[in-house]
Formats: C-alpha cells, structure tokens, sequence
C-alpha cells in the first residue's frame, strides 16, 4: 500500500513540474526577436528563449542571420552548443577566415566549440541558430580591429 501512495506522489510531482517547466515553452510564433549582442557584427537579429547572456548561469539564445552574414575569428570564455534550426551555417577553426576550411552544417546539425577554441562562420543563406552554454557569453575577436564598433 506505501508504495502505490509514494508512486501516486511521485507522479503527482513529475505532473506538477512539467506544468511548471511548460510555462516557459517558446513557440515560433511566440519568439521576441530583437537586435543582436553588440559584440555581433550589425544585421543579425536574437532571441533569448531562457536564462540571460550576460549573467552566470544557463542560457539559450536563438540567432538569425541574414544571407551573406561573417563573424570574423574569435573565441568565448565556456563552451558554445550550437544546433541550426534553418538555413546553413558554415564554420571553421582558426585564427583567419579560410573557407576551405569550414564545414557546412545544415538544419538539425549540432556542436560543441570548446572554450577558447578560435573559429569563424558565415551564413550561405538567411540562418537561424540555437546557442546554449553557460553565461556570462561574451566573444572576444582574435584581430582586435574585428571587433564591431558602437551601433
């Protein structure tokens, strides 16, 4: 018998949370897009779906950029998990931007760059990407004069 009340409770729990946890579900058309982190050069838009960026802790951001769309080289202090919802994002790793050496990766595609790891991107098409890791997320280009100047 005290173990059909601990498995009752135990699935009122897990019910009760995931009712919680629902509350935080972001749908396409429900996404807030806004401008970009300033560290990002100007023309990409951002979506913060949980936590925030600039403070520790967990967060998940989506990124949209246009077709044509370079990050130079550069690096981040935690690693950076990335899954591309759409369009193709090409990356690369290195201190200069050389796209023979950049791997396509398309819709459904996820990586892990490591923290520190120099690399660069660009996007063939209008993309949009999902990153998550742990904040403070901050990019820090490898050539200084990379880095966006105030919009």
């Amino acid at each position: 018998m005290n173990c059909i009340r601990v498995a009752t409770c135990l699935l009122a729990f897990a019910t009760t949370a995931n009712v919680a946890h629902a509350q935080s579900i972001t749908t396409p058309k429900s996404t807030k897009w806004g401008p970009a982190p300033a560290s990002l050069p100007a023309g990409a838009s951002a979506a913060v779906l949980d936590g925030d960026p600039s403070k520790s802790g967990l967060f998940t951001l989506r990124l949209m950029f246009p077709a044509g769309y370079r990050i130079a080289p550069h690096f981040h202090p935690a690693d950076e998990h990335v899954t591309v919802i759409s369009g193709r994002l090409n990356v690369g790793m290195g201190d200069q931007v050389d796209k023979k050496k950049g791997t396509a990766l398309h819709p459904g595609a996820f990586g892990v760059i490591p923290a520190n790891m120099h690399h660069f991107a660009w996007a063939s098409e209008r993309t949009v990407i999902q990153l998550h890791g742990m904040g403070p997320w901050k990019l820090t280009y490898v050539n200084p004069a990379d880095t966006p100047k105030s919009r």
